[in-house]
């Protein structure tokens, strides 16, 4: 059974045209003064899908390709230029977790008005308030005004209205960046309770990892326009190969190509050996050749796995000087005497780009890195470094304790 349906939505803004183009006459960059033109700007351009009753469905992209824009029409904040939204079922959206509360009244008022705003009654709201007030954590502060809040109380109080409402369909859109470690958690295991209630979920985030567990479909939106739509595996290696640089449609048959990676193999101080923080870490790079190859660099991009690129090593990085690879099979070793990558989970991709920047070929680790704790460091990553003390001179006088 559907739950929800959008079929050929576009969303149109119009943004100002600049009116200080230097090739434009003074009278006319005096009009635009006056008188604005605009040009037309699609945020959204024929979106169209479904999703069936207690689905989990991920959405990915970029900065800017669409997805906010899209949960706002499908919580009916923004309506489309174009197409039609069609839900069945109660809605709940955490998009802006506690934008509708009042700066002067206590948290206690701000739960029964922003709850009466996201559509609960009365009556329901003081039967959940003390679930409310114990998953936000706020404790005696309930009814001290929220102008009083830190912001992370704040978002807190805000998501923990919202998860409460027990809807058909849950919009979030980036709600588990809140709060602490040890809340997000919280916020976790709320949305995966409601997931196993039979709660039809649309999750917008950059943490692919944890669309990986939450979702068991992903739409990968690009320049707001749906660029893939299918199993979470498929749509999220998509999107990484775009992050690096390459294409996300299906990709050309090897024998279109020169070269291709072929495998990548991690590996820490001994083969099989786990990676460890300060520890040696080697990568292979396997590839093939289908035709000699010259001015190319080999690079293996670590990421995390929210899609960011945390380092990237390269064969030109030393010498500058570019590989000439040979017809046939072969491997690109890289060691790393001291892995600066903090205890975690990372993303391993290889690259062959060629002297003009064109990628020539993108390839995922099927396997992740899994960083355990190795020396201890603090901060977000772990620098070899030395120390030794000495004394300059002697101290002549004299110490009261």
């Amino acid at each position: 059974m559907v739950d929800l349906e959008v079929s050929h939505i576009s969303k149109r803004y119009w943004l100002p045209r600049s009116g200080h183009d230097a090739s434009r006459s003074w009278l006319r960059r005096a009009w635009s003064r006056v008188w604005p033109s605009y040009d037309p700007f699609w945020a959204l351009r024929d979106v169209s899908f479904s999703i069936e009753r207690g689905q989990a469905v991920g959405i990915v992209g970029r900065n800017g390709a669409g997805k906010s824009t899209l949960l706002k029409v499908l919580s009916e904040i923004t309506a489309p230029t174009e197409g039609e939204v069609r839900l069945y079922g109660r809605l709940s959206a955490l998009i802006e977790v506690g934008s509708g509360f009042h700066p002067e009244l206590t948290g206690r008022e701000n739960v029964f008005l922003n709850g009466s705003i996201l559509g609960m009654r009365r009556a329901e709201i003081a039967d959940k308030l003390a679930q409310i007030v114990e998953f936000s954590g706020v404790g005696d502060f309930i009814d001290a005004p929220v102008k009083w809040y830190s912001s992370g109380m704040y978002v807190r109080l805000g998501f923990a209205i919202a998860a409460h409402l027990d809807p058909h369909i849950l919009l979030v859109d980036e709600a588990l960046a809140v709060g602490d470690e040890s809340f997000r958690r919280k916020c976790y295991d709320r949305i995966m309770a409601l997931r196993s209630a039979g709660t039809t979920i649309v999750f917008i985030s950059h943490d692919l990892w944890t669309v990986e567990r939450l979702c068991d479909r992903a739409i990968f939106m690009e320049n707001g326009r749906i660029a893939l739509d299918g199993a979470v595996s498929a749509v999220i290696s998509a999107y990484r190969r775009t992050v690096a640089g390459s294409p996300s449609h299906v990709e050309v048959a090897p024998a279109d190509r020169k070269v291709a990676v072929t495998h990548v193999t991690v590996a820490g101080r001994r083969n099989g050996e786990t990676a460890k923080t300060g520890h040696p870490l080697s990568v292979r790079v396997s590839y093939v050749a289908y035709v000699p190859v010259d001015d190319v660099a080999v690079q293996v991009w670590y990421c995390t796995h929210g899609g960011h690129v945390v380092h990237c090593e390269q064969t030109t990085a030393l010498s500058g000087v570019p590989l000439c690879l040979d017809a046939g099979a072969g491997d690109v070793d890289f060691h790393c005497p001291a892995l600066s990558l903090q205890p975690g989970v990372y993303t391993v991709i290889a690259r062959i780009v060629a002297r003009d920047g064109t990628v020539l070929h993108v390839f995922d680790a099927q396997t992740p890195l899994v960083v355990e704790r190795g020396l201890e460091t603090r901060g977000d990553f772990y620098m070899p470094h030395s120390w030794r003390a000495s004394s300059r001179e002697p101290f002549a006088g004299s110490v009261r304790l």
